[in-house]
């Protein structure tokens, strides 16, 4: 039997985690690839909620779970798959607010690197500013397998924001620097995964347009960005 392995917010044989997480930040979208995307789908962590499962896509094992929102749950969940569980290579398949004049609903960003306004980095004291940044063997394998599949791509930089009610308005400061979308999770996620030295990407669809008023629902959010979460099992 797997050698049981339990932190505050995993418990899980560590041979029941796939060596590649698929982490979408809702609970209910881990869910739902799990039962409609794999095949053999076994729940692994149910702590608070956080429904982690192992299944196959094309005959090739791998696992999704959810991270939760913000940097702070991203952070921790990363961190201890990481550093716990051995896990290689995590796959954020999230939704975000589109801030490009250049994007359109549905169109999924590969994020070459995380801007942010956190302060996340400052735990590994630095003599200076960490940029974090995706591995780029797997941002080379989401443009290609986006690329035939006919996916609307942008590659580039995003924002991981700690505010999702910005009181100071600052999207129109961040879109003026090429930034493409604003998120909450992948600066957390990459920076977690530099230090661990493993391999990490952030695959987003566009799920509002902020300054447009475009928007779409929970449910869509939750249940029909199908070509990211084909992307990203594809590569997985």
């Amino acid at each position: 039997m797997s050698e049981l392995i339990k932190t505050p917010h995993i418990v899980s044989e560590k041979e029941a985690i796939a060596k590649t997480v698929l982490m979408p930040g809702d609970p209910l979208r881990a869910e739902f690839i799990a039962k409609n995307l794999l095949t053999d789908a076994v729940l692994f962590n149910n702590i608070r909620g956080i429904q982690g499962y192992t299944g196959f896509y094309e005959n090739k094992r791998v696992s999704v779970m959810a991270s939760g929102m913000g940097m702070p749950s991203m952070g921790i969940y990363s961190y201890e798959l990481f550093n716990f569980f051995f896990v290689e290579n995590i796959i954020r398949i999230g939704s975000a607010g589109g801030i490009s004049d250049s994007l359109k609903l549905r169109d999924i960003v590969i994020a070459l690197s995380a801007c942010t306004n956190s302060n996340y980095a400052a735990q590994y004291r630095l003599p200076g500013i960490f940029a974090p940044t995706a591995s780029y063997g797997l941002v080379n394998a989401a443009v290609l397998e986006g690329e035939r599949r006919g996916a609307r791509l942008k590659v580039g930089s995003v924002l991981s924001s700690d505010t999702f009610y910005d009181d100071a308005n600052s999207l129109k400061e961040w879109q003026k620097m090429g930034v493409l979308a604003v998120e909450m999770e992948a600066a957390a996620l990459y920076c977690n995964a530099a230090r661990a030295k493993k391999q990490a990407l952030c695959l987003l669809t566009i799920s509002d347009l902020p300054f447009k008023g475009e928007e779409c629902t929970a449910l869509e959010r939750q249940e029909t960005f199908l070509e990211m979460m084909h992307i990203a099992l594809s590569i997985a």
